[in-house]
């Protein structure tokens, strides 16, 4: 693979998160104190609040308070590229199930990211259900010269380094399967991160890069026919675009989706974890939160908590791995 300009170190902001990961004395089973749970579940989302991830775990926690018998309250605690929400609940609250988090892959990439990885995403949290995803893609301009995918890469190819798209970041999910598709197709596209999606459609639709690789900001671009949409990384062909083919579609046995769940501090009691997952369960598959899952083009990725736990420890293999290979390193 050609040298990539874009591994730089990127700064972070860790030193809020440089204390050593406590470990809260376990607290006695939430079963032998009487039933669980007898007050409000506070469920931590580390971005700010508006957003999609929010949107779809507020309308969860809403449903899933009538099963449970309390409110699931939403606390945003936005910092450190989405982990500090996360690393806030891994090193000070108790394992009783009354303070959950929201786990998506920058935990489990970033520790591997810095000199000296301040959690372990395995060990360091009760993993309890995995949810959904959402939905990424390449979109160029409308009157970009590039009708399909194919002809980009055709054009890449024949022009290395010329061509530019944007994601949310270095090292984010997006990022990283670009960079494993170029590799593939042994191309050289310049990598261009921003600061969030909605900047890199921005500078797609100002001619400042020639393409987004992002989550669906693009969307209501491509519906409008200001853009035109070259790929989608789900499964299957996402309901909104029938015409755009899938990443499987184009040759490549790949699927992102950035899939997410819910977790807890280490230690926390199996019958509170069984509990939770089936709350949450039943909510993710009401038809309130389906609709919101619609609106914001997510997919459901539904793991039960065996399944969601193998799938967190064989992911951290992949991002270490993903990690070393792009030299993605962290300052602070």
């Amino acid at each position: 693979m050609p040298p990539i300009t874009r591994r730089r170190t990127i700064a972070l902001a860790a030193a809020s998160l440089a204390p050593a990961l406590a470990s809260p004395a376990l607290a006695p089973s939430a079963f032998a104190q009487g039933r669980f749970p007898d007050r409000p579940i506070r469920l931590v989302i580390p971005w700010p609040a508006g957003g999609s991830a929010d949107a779809q775990l507020r309308s969860m926690g809403e449903i899933a308070s009538r099963a449970l018998g309390q409110p699931v309250v939403l606390e945003n605690k936005p910092g450190a590229g989405g982990t500090l929400g996360p690393m806030t609940v891994a090193q000070q609250s108790r394992p009783d199930g009354y303070t959950l988090t929201q786990m998506h892959l920058s935990v489990l990439r970033r520790p591997w990211m810095m000199k000296a990885p301040l959690w372990d995403p395995v060990r360091d949290f009760t993993h309890i259900i995995g949810l959904t995803g959402w939905l990424f893609g390449t979109a160029v301009k409308a009157d970009s010269r590039f009708a399909t995918w194919q002809e980009m890469i055709a054009y890449a190819r024949a022009n290395p380094g010329k061509l530019t798209y944007s994601t949310s970041g270095i090292g984010t999910s997006n990022h990283l399967a670009m960079e494993t598709l170029l590799e593939m197709e042994k191309v050289e596209i310049t990598h261009v991160p921003f600061r969030g999606s909605n900047e890199g459609v921005t500078a797609a639709l100002a001619g400042q890069v020639d393409m987004v690789s992002d989550s669906s900001a693009w969307a209501p671009f491509v519906e409008a026919g200001s853009m035109r949409a070259l790929s989608v990384w789900t499964a299957e062909r996402a309901a909104r675009f029938p015409t755009v083919p899938t990443l499987k579609e184009l040759g490549y046995d790949m699927e992102v989706t950035s899939p997410y769940g819910v977790s807890g501090p280490k230690g926390m009691d199996e019958g509170v974890v069984q509990v939770l997952h089936d709350a949450f369960k039943a909510a993710l598959f009401d038809p309130e939160n389906e609709r919101i899952r619609g609106q914001f083009d997510m997919p459901l990725v539904y793991r039960n908590t065996e399944d969601y736990r193998d799938f967190v420890a064989r992911r951290v293999d992949y991002e270490k791995m993903m990690v070393k290979r792009l030299n993605l390193t962290l300052d602070g």
